[in-house]
């Protein structure tokens, strides 16, 4: 005798049980890490994180020189005679420790001026580099900004005393590389922005899929008395579980390529680059960027999800 088939209804029931109810039973087609989906989002957030890195890294950097050139000045005495020379940036020095507007000035050593010429001069044993026209230097450090009146002030009373004098702010010189650290800042930023939009757009084309493959289940659900946000809550699930996994993977890469990134810029031994280590926030906010990921993911799943069902009636 044959077995009495379920009817047709207990037997919808017991499949809308299974999806919402079973972690096994999925609409999306993919399981945990088999499928496309955790692999992208891991891409994304790996390069999400080394660009993040970039950009507070540039940011740190030009803070810290900013901050060390707010104040500084230098004084630069050109003239071929040493004799001159000397009496001239002798006399420089005096008119600036006498002023109560200076915190600091100090007459850079010849010697280590010659050590900063020699690779760009490519020196060689027995060549007298003091036969060369070097200026003399005073590094000068200012107990305020210096500020464009403050500089001509100082230029027009140092030329009194040293007429080949030239008074320049530390700043000035680092304007174009202040330039580029802020363009290398937006394009970070800029790349930030498209890889969010890269992923959203892979999980809308995966929920989009997975709503077009289970369609009539999706209606007779529908029929059961089930809501769109049922529905979408299945979805959610989904896309976070595979968002989580990949959010994980692509922090652990990421962080691993700004470390080695890190030990690379550290052996140039440049203070511009030590100064633009991470902070302890920095580094707060590349962890932060798997759930930034994971929210995005979820918002974007049940958006696409909703909006599809909303049609579909």
């Amino acid at each position: 005798m044959s077995e009495t088939p379920p009817s047709v209804p207990s037997a919808v029931a017991a499949h809308w049980r299974n999806l919402t109810g079973s972690a096994d039973a999925r609409l999306l087609p993919q399981g945990r890490l088999t499928g496309p989906m955790p692999w992208v989002i891991a891409i994304m957030i790996a390069l999400t994180v080394v660009a993040a890195a970039s950009g507070l890294s540039l940011r740190n950097a030009a803070n810290a020189a900013s901050a060390d050139l707010a104040g500084g000045l230098t004084v630069q005495v050109v003239t071929a005679a040493p004799a001159e020379r000397g009496r001239q940036a002798a006399a420089a020095l005096a008119l600036l420790q006498r002023d109560p507007g200076v915190a600091e000035a100090r007459l850079v050593p010849q010697d280590e001026l010659n050590r900063l010429v020699e690779p760009w001069l490519g020196t060689r044993p027995g060549d007298d580099i003091d036969a060369l026209p070097i200026p003399a230097l005073i590094d000068v450090r200012l107990a305020g900004e210096a500020n464009p009146a403050r500089i001509e002030d100082l230029r027009s009373a140092v030329r009194r005393v040293a007429p080949t004098a030239r008074v320049d702010a530390q700043a000035a010189w680092l304007a174009p590389v202040f330039g580029a650290i802020g363009a290398l800042q937006w394009l970070a930023a800029g790349l930030i922005a498209l890889l969010a939009f890269a992923a959203a757009a892979a999980v809308l084309l995966a929920a989009r899929t997975s709503l077009g493959a289970n369609r009539s289940t999706i209606e007779i659900v529908h029929l059961l008395g089930g809501t769109d946000r049922q529905i979408a809550r299945i979805f959610q699930r989904s896309i976070a579980i595979d968002a989580a996994a990949g959010g994980a993977a692509g922090l652990a890469l990421g962080l691993a390529a700004v470390l080695v990134l890190r030990r690379e810029f550290a052996a140039l031994g440049s203070g511009m680059v030590s100064a633009g280590g991470l902070t302890w926030l920095d580094w707060l906010v590349l962890a932060g960027i798997p759930f930034a990921g994971i929210a995005l993911a979820v918002l974007t799943a049940r958006f696409t999800v909703l909006r599809a069902l909303g049609r579909m009636l």
